[in-house]
């Protein structure tokens, strides 16, 4: 079994690693405008084999070798421009959907069953661009949000408990950005009620923190975060592999759940070798209900800026 990862930048990079680490694939494409970076990367992280006790080949390609990228079992998309000095909002989402569109393309000539993550940002966006030009089943495309900002807000609790970042059990919905929703009431530390440990105060400070986290790394590195990020796909790819049937929250196409229509965004799914095999409707009250709301009508005015 093969995947592919589109840009050999830090994020597809340290996607690569992690799901090599994992050992769950037989070979890893990854394709890059540059040959010689993606080549460089797929050496690096193959020489590690050995230290990792894995066995997964990973094979650097350049833009005009998509056709050996074929019978890819998943295609995960990494490649996009970072808002630069002068470039406005709208300059930056007409850019990376031009480069979405050509990379979803190229790849649904060769691998036309894959399954589809996307990762580029704004990535609520961004998968709404691929699957419009994919024209795939919904279940078959999904951007990675929910899981990384899920794993953003439990890193804070953990350090602010002092405790194990793996007892704690959260969920997050909404875009992948501002209007992020972390949902208190399914938020817990080995089953106890984060309310009962934490005060409403250090917690607002602690989500507020969870969404300044990607501009506060952007600022610290002049690029954007890679490892969580890596980590996150790696995760996402292993529920696929193994058919694990993993709930996690994924960025995906909403035809009438939580009331929404016509948008990508953040919601709990069952993941398994299908791609999404069921959307969980959780029974929301009211003022999450209309976080939620709002976090739609966010993206979809973003929608409304695309040419």
């Amino acid at each position: 079994m093969k995947i592919t990862i589109v840009g050999a930048g830090n994020v597809g990079g340290a996607c690569a690693s992690f799901i090599t680490a994992k050992d769950i694939v037989n070979k890893i494409l990854l394709l890059d405008l540059s040959k010689e970076k993606a080549m460089g990367k797929a050496l690096d992280i193959w020489n590690a084999s050995q230290l990792l006790k894995n066995n997964t080949k990973v094979i650097g390609l350049g833009k005009n070798e998509y056709i050996k990228t074929k019978n890819s079992k998943i295609c995960i998309i990494t490649s996009g421009l970072i808002r630069t000095t002068g470039m406005t909002r709208d300059q930056l989402i007409n850019k990376n959907a031009v480069i979405i569109k050509e990379v979803t393309n190229n790849l649904l000539k060769y691998s036309k069953n894959a399954l589809f993550i996307i990762v580029s940002n704004p990535l609520d966006l961004m998968t709404y661009v691929a699957f419009k030009e994919l024209n795939i089943s919904r279940f078959k495309i999904f951007g990675m949000s929910g899981l990384l900002d899920t794993a953003r807000y439990n890193s804070y609790i953990a350090t602010s408990l002092k405790c194990n970042p793996k007892d704690v059990q959260s969920l997050l919905m909404g875009e992948h950005g501002d209007t992020m929703i972390p949902l208190l009431r399914y938020t817990t530390v080995s089953g106890i009620p984060i309310g009962e440990l934490l005060s409403k105060r250090k917690l607002k400070v602690i989500i507020n923190k969870t969404k300044q986290t990607g501009g506060e790394i952007l600022n610290m590195l002049k690029t954007s975060a890679w490892y969580a990020p890596g980590a996150a796909i790696a995760n996402i790819v292993e529920s696929i592999i193994k058919n694990s049937k993993t709930i996690m929250t994924c960025s995906c196409y909403l035809t009438g759940e939580y009331g929404l229509n016509n948008v990508f965004l953040g919601v709990p799914v069952v993941l398994g070798k299908h791609g999404i095999e069921k959307i969980i409707e959780l029974q929301l009250n009211k003022e999450e209900l209309n976080k939620l709301k709002t976090s739609s009508l966010k993206i979809k005015q973003m929608m409304e800026q695309l040419s």
